[in-house]
């Protein structure tokens, strides 16, 4: 690397290891021990590693450079001092609700139901201070940071995010997690939510993870999710950023025997996202879904990266990824399907489908599959293409005008996904979302 690049990078990282001298002497007296080496851990990975750039294959179509050469600082107001008025937009009933303002939990906002007994619901900073024990065996252990800087910059940072525990054969109701963000005092913040989810056996988790906010900031989020022996798993990712803010998460899955986890991923809002899952099947008889939907315009950039490992025999992943593009927009699609070697009776189908609203808009697709057993049934596939044009003619034969047409053929190719979210509130909403979005909604609206 050329001395002006390293000397680049270098003053890249030079403002998050002076904050993190600042992070560590903010602490609590008394944190568990585990926490703190984490930390060290995860900073030291990412001042070795540095933030990624074009030259590296993973993050070739990605450019960070507005995040490495940018200017961010943790948040200091009070999270409390957000009103309810400011999470309306975003609020549905559950039977928990935790708020993270700025990274930061806000009892104020928050609101926890009747759980079952010995399910734990709170912030993960809440969890670590009073049942540390319940924590160290998951946190750090599924959410790699050896070649991920993200994951390694989130660790350094580790502080507060949610927690939740799900005991043996318990059910857990519909939970939401809403993370507000926004800028402070005119300059842009950066936050690194940290969030735990364990599934014991047999048990039942519903949760639902909101990202919105204001202004320009940069959100940095790690999910790490444990599904145990037969439990089953309904995961939502809704992100609506701001369209000034940046949003690089990484979410982690590893199921164990006969476990159902299933995850939709929204990409809504946000200037440059980029959203890695990965997830291993570490047991037989896993059935894991993946799916997601993004809708972007203007100069708006997605960037999905997925890896699902079938590590056991008599799994199988289903992941169906569909993305909208108008006006500049820019997606990309990485998706690799690594079968292990004895993973036999493996089932797996990756797809990818994009359309094009634009001439300008421009979308990357590479779905991959790398299979070391040979008794397995693998397909993978992506498309770019725009509308049929035959379609909306069809459409305009039966008196509907050519917005109208066009709006419905992409109301069709969206719903496909829409229709698989079972949480109503999270599927109303997003319908809500298209018809303000596509021209002639309401008229899409009255045909559907």
């Amino acid at each position: 690397m050329p001395a002006t690049e390293i000397q680049n990078a270098s003053a890249a990282l030079a403002p998050y290891i002076a904050d993190f001298e600042r992070f560590q002497q903010g602490r609590p007296a008394g944190e568990p021990a585990f926490v703190q080496a984490l930390r060290r851990a995860g900073l030291d990975r990412f001042s070795a590693l540095g933030f990624p750039n074009t030259r590296q294959e993973e993050w070739r179509l990605t450019n960070v450079a507005p995040i490495a050469q940018g200017t961010f600082h943790r948040a200091q107001g009070d999270p409390n001092a957000v009103g309810p008025e400011q999470i309306a937009a975003y609020d549905f009933p559950a039977a928990a609700r935790l708020v993270f303002v700025d990274g930061r939990y806000s009892a104020r906002l928050s609101s926890l139901a009747s759980l079952p007994s010995g399910m734990v619901v709170t912030s993960l900073a809440e969890a670590l201070a009073s049942t540390p024990g319940l924590v160290e065996p998951w946190l750090g252990q599924l959410a790699g940071f050896e070649q991920q800087p993200f994951v390694a910059l989130n660790t350094a940072f580790l502080g507060d995010g949610a927690f939740i525990h799900v005991p043996r054969g318990a059910a857990s109701g519909l939970i939401h997690l809403l993370f507000l963000s926004s800028s402070e005092d005119g300059r842009a913040t950066v936050s690194y939510p940290r969030n735990l989810f364990v599934a014991g056996e047999s048990s039942q988790l519903t949760v639902v993870e909101t990202y919105a906010g204001t202004g320009a900031y940069f959100n940095c989020p790690v999910t790490e999710l444990a599904a145990g022996p037969n439990a089953v798993v309904d995961h939502y990712k809704v992100q609506r950023e701001s369209r000034e803010a940046f949003h690089v998460a990484t979410f982690q899955v590893q199921g164990k025997r006969n476990s159902v986890p299933r995850s939709h991923s929204i990409s809504l809002g946000g200037g440059l996202v980029r959203n890695d899952v990965n997830a291993v099947l570490a047991g037989e008889g896993i059935d894991c879904i993946l799916n997601g939907l993004y809708l972007v315009d203007g100069r708006q950039h997605v960037d999905n990266h997925m890896r699902v490992e079938h590590a056991k025999p008599h799994c199988a992943s289903h992941e169906l990824y569909k993305g909208v593009l108008d006006g500049r927009a820019r997606a990309v699609f990485n998706g690799l399907i690594h079968v292990h070697k004895g993973a036999q009776k493996t089932d797996t189908k990756q797809s990818n489908r994009n359309l094009l609203l634009s001439r300008d808009a421009i979308a990357n697709s590479n779905p991959q599959l790398e299979i070391y057993a040979d008794d397995v049934k693998c397909t993978h596939g992506s498309t770019v293409g725009q509308l049929d044009e035959d379609a909306v003619f069809y459409l305009r034969s039966r008196g509907i005008g050519q917005e109208a047409a066009r709006s419905l053929l992409t109301w069709a190719f969206a719903s496909d996904i829409v229709e698989r979210i079972q949480v109503e509130p999270v599927r109303k909403d997003l319908e809500e979302f298209l018809f303000a979005r596509l021209p002639k909604g309401e008229v899409v609206r009255q045909a559907v």
